[in-house]
């Protein structure tokens, strides 16, 4: 499970470095600022928790239990939800698909919280 965890962490730094390329070469002169600077928070926090997804599976390798893998789901949900419904937003300026953004954040609170918590109640 662990190695899932990583290699998805590291597809979605990998697609998150692409969204930023394509967002700064070529959606640079599409999209109106505001819709740029929502495309780029997109990228940042798909990075972002791509990453915290790396370091959960390489922490993992030391000692895996139910709060990690948890937590690595929940940021990956998040990343979907998050980043998804803003790269969608961006794109299609359909602005109700907002609505769906704050799940995704919430999801990203509670992976980080169950991390946190998995290591402060740890007995080691």
């Amino acid at each position: 499970m662990v190695n899932l965890i990583i290699a998805f962490g590291a597809f979605n730094a990998f697609i998150a470095v692409a969204a930023g390329a394509f967002g700064a070469h070529v959606l640079r002169d599409l999209l109106t600022p505001e819709y740029l600077g929502v495309f780029k928070t997109a990228a940042n926090y798909q990075l972002i928790h791509g990453t915290g997804m790396i370091v959960i599976g390489a922490l993992g390798k030391h000692e895996s239990n139910r709060c990690l893998h948890a937590s690595a789901i929940f940021m990956f949900i998040g990343i979907i939800l998050f980043s998804g419904s803003l790269y969608a937003l961006a794109l299609s300026e359909i602005r109700w698909l907002g609505i769906i953004t704050p799940f995704g954040g919430v999801c990203f609170l509670i992976a980080w919280l169950t991390l946190g918590f998995n290591f402060l109640l740890d007995k080691d």
